[in-house]
């Protein structure tokens, strides 16, 4: 097992020593970019103080983020319409763009547009990001590249956390005014520094292997399913985890401990991406720790413990971001890849329409020992359904090879 583990290691430092320059420069990007947006954590802050109730600041939000599962699906189209950098860099600006016109608008109606035009801008860029890596690395090379941005994008996420408490006591409009500043910043580092390339043949419209778009792909559309039952449960450890600790007297300071070992753990974790594993055997054992963790929750009362299930999750969270998007991206044409996991993306999106809901009315109806028993038994679930998912996707990718690295940088620039 230690020789194992060892291995793991060697060959994740290999790994990311083939892998391309676009991958480190890509990670790097969204690594400053996730660093400013931090200023979401302000948004209701921002519109509530301009006059709007908390009921409507709520509506409001619930709007942002059914704008935002549109930027999504739009930036899917145009990376593989006009290309991966080209996407990037006009989702970036556009972002910044809006977070400008949030921080200059005077009335409710133009503060409300803005924050409209900040979701529907604000999810561009990733279909192009998630896509651009399958784009440029070698299918076996492809679940440590995601794992590497996923890495990258916790830990600068809790770095965004402690932004945000650093610098909360300014004026709000100084903070998307920053914000908007490294969107830019990262928009010119794109666009001077990523490889591009003149396309030589036109995209097509993103249909499937066999004919229909991926709306259409029942594979495709399973994925989405259990993606979105996924980002549900996950929902539940950024939104219900809080309130459960506070049910036994740990504040906010336990919980941002609890997400910085998390963050650590993902970033220990990365050998296991070079493991020799097949995706369903990752894919299931990622539910399965995730199932554990989240059951440990049930009966934990104290900090250790809940220590003890972040480590657990967390560690099925390394597997399944890894694998799941190179799964995704393998099941597409190259022209349609981005469009396929701009779909599979919007799990996200639903999973916060619904995730926080229905985890609250759980633990306030049900209790903890209900909720996080349920939710471990529904990643037990998605795990016993992988062998039978992953060898439809394994029939579809036998049959379907994807192109090679050199014919998807065709649709870089």
């Amino acid at each position: 097992m230690v020789v194992r583990f060892v291995s793991s290691i060697v060959g994740t430092f290999a790994t990311w020593r083939r892998l391309p320059r676009a991958v480190w420069l890509l990670t790097a990007a969204r690594a400053v970019n996730r660093l400013g947006a931090f200023t979401l954590a302000f948004l209701t802050i921002a519109v509530t103080a301009r006059g709007f109730t908390v009921a409507d600041a709520g509506l409001l939000m619930s709007a942002f983020g059914l704008a935002a599962i549109v930027s999504r699906l739009i930036g899917g189209r145009l990376a593989d319409r006009i290309g991966r950098r080209a996407t990037i860099v006009g989702g970036l600006v556009a972002t910044a763009a809006a977070q400008l016109a949030l921080a200059a608008s005077t009335s409710r109606l133009a503060l409300a547009v803005a924050v409209i035009a900040v979701g529907l801008a604000f999810e561009i860029y990733e279909p192009a990001s998630q896509s651009l890596i399958g784009d440029v690395t070698e299918p076996a090379d492809r679940p440590v590249a995601y794992g590497l941005f996923g890495a990258a994008l916790a830990c600068a996420g809790i770095a965004a956390g402690a932004l945000a408490t650093l610098l909360g006591g300014l004026d709000v409009r100084w903070l998307f005014v920053a914000d908007a500043v490294t969107c830019l910043l990262c928009a010119v580092l794109i666009a001077a520094t990523l490889p591009g390339t003149t396309r030589t043949t036109p995209p097509t419209r993103g249909t499937a292997p066999t004919g229909r778009n991926p709306w259409r792909d029942p594979l495709l559309r399973a994925f989405l399913a259990t993606g979105t039952v996924f980002a549900v449960l996950y929902m539940q450890l950024l939104t219900t985890l809080p309130l459960t600790l506070a049910r036994h007297h740990l504040g906010a300071g336990a919980f941002g401990l609890l997400l910085t070992l998390s963050a650590i753990t993902i970033v220990a974790g990365q050998p296991l991406l070079a493991a020799p594993f097949t995706s369903m055997t990752a894919m299931t054992a990622g539910y399965v720790l995730l199932g554990a963790g989240l059951a440990l929750n049930a009966a934990a009362a104290n900090l250790a413990t809940f220590i003890a299930a972040t480590v657990v999750w967390s560690t099925g969270e390394v597997l399944l971001l890894g694998h799941v998007y190179a799964l995704v991206g393998d099941l597409a044409p190259a022209t349609a890849r981005a469009h396929y996991l701009s779909v599979y993306g919007i799990s996200w999106g639903i999973a916060t329409l619904v995730g926080p809901f229905a985890g609250t009315q759980a633990l306030a109806h049900a209790g903890q020992a209900w909720l996080w028993t349920a939710a471990g038994a529904c990643s037990l679930a998605l795990a016993a359904i992988q062998p039978r998912l992953h060898r439809k996707a394994r029939q579809r990718t036998d049959a379907h090879q994807p192109a090679p690295v050199s014919a998807s940088l065709e649709i870089l620039s």
